[in-house]
């Protein structure tokens, strides 16, 4: 399962039933599987870690259609930096599926200035969420215009960019989008920090990692400049994208970066139930072989549950209860088998004709 002909055929296979196509949208993300040891290897090495483990890990790299059907596994060194993983792997992609464009949806964290001019040089579509760490220009301007208004739920406001390297610069747009719900969270998050830095200022608490809290010497005060930006910032959301507007709407866009909690369900997924993490594997090639094997299982996963309507704990707790039996007594050979409940029946007739039909 290690070798580049069985991966590359079980990508093409992959490749297939997502139907891609040009301008297709692929999800990416990447997660991280640690190793009981102490002693990295130069593959399984101590990197920045989610889990915050300390042990030897490897870096996993996952690309998905819209859907989250998976499309390509690929493990990077354990101390590879996330944002390094990106362009290998679509230049990877792109080749073997003859691709002259795709889509790139990833988040903010994924994707570093450097990758994103990769992106813009190579040609490439993107859609990626963007950090806010100061209030922008398009929403600074409608708060100018409205001082004593709300935002309305859904309000989008667009601000153009320029994106790229040096000679390859492309228009590119960056959406801001407002939503009360998201509003409520962050302020009520806010004003939960802001009452813990009102006591740690006063004494009444001691001082921990708060952002309103600012320390001068004995002197702790509070940063009404950071609250105000905050408040200012509740509710909002950027999405920077290099599409054609007139092609590609805002509604458009900003669909389809939330969509990648497909590709978040998948990586749980292969983690969780499929049981990824190679805890008996130490050289490379096996651990190619393993993630192979958990790529494949993780496409079938997804099929079922899109055949089935059935998610896969309660396909795999209700079917593992029937099992067939092969008895040799007298040597005579007998097959024992439990009566399937009518719903798991009809469940495996419609994955078979569904199988058989798409052969």
């Amino acid at each position: 399962y290690a070798t580049e002909d069985f991966r590359r055929a079980l990508a093409g296979a992959l490749a297939a039933r997502a139907d891609l196509g040009p301008h297709a949208l692929v999800l990416f993300d990447v997660s991280t599987l640690y190793f009981e040891t102490d002693q990295g290897d130069g593959f399984r090495e101590s990197g920045f870690s989610k889990e915050r483990r300390l042990e030897p890990q490897i870096t996993i790299g996952l690309l998905t259609d819209a859907d989250g059907f998976p499309l390509k596994i690929t493990a990077f060194e354990g101390n590879k930096a996330e944002t390094r993983t990106m362009i290998p792997m679509l230049e990877d992609f792109m080749a073997t599926h003859q691709l002259k464009d795709i889509t790139v949806v990833a988040d903010a964290g994924m994707v570093s200035d450097a990758n994103r001019k990769a992106l813009v040089g190579a040609g490439l579509s993107y859609i990626i969420g963007e950090k806010l760490p100061e209030v922008p220009p398009a929403i600074r301007r409608w708060m100018e215009a409205n001082p004593d208004a709300a935002p309305e739920n859904g309000m989008i406001l667009s601000w153009p960019v320029y994106d790229g390297p040096a000679g390859a610069r492309r228009k590119a747009l960056t959406y801001y989008q407002y939503r009360e719900n998201r509003a409520k969270r962050t302020l009520r998050g806010i004003d939960q920090q802001v009452a813990k830095a009102k006591k740690a200022v006063e004494g009444k608490a001691p001082v921990k990692r708060n952002r309103f809290v600012g320390i001068t010497g004995e002197h702790r005060f509070l940063k009404h400049d950071i609250e105000d930006k905050a408040r200012a910032l509740a509710g909002w959301k950027a999405y920077i994208t290099n599409l054609d507007p007139e092609h590609a709407s805002a509604d458009y866009v900003i669909g389809a970066y939330h969509q990648l909690w497909h590709i978040e369900k998948a990586f749980r997924m292969s983690k969780h139930d499929l049981a990824a993490r190679p805890v008996f594997h130490r050289q490379k090639d096996s651990i190619d072989a393993h993630l192979t094997i958990v790529t494949a299982a993780l496409a079938i996963a997804q099929r079922l549950e899109a055949i089935t309507g059935w998610s896969r704990k309660r396909f795999i707790t209700t079917a593992r209860r029937y099992r067939e039996v092969t008895l040799t007594i007298n040597g005579q050979q007998l097959i024992a088998e439990a009566e399937l409940p009518e719903d798991l029946a009809a469940l495996l007739t419609t994955i078979s004709d569904t199988m058989n039909g798409a052969h």
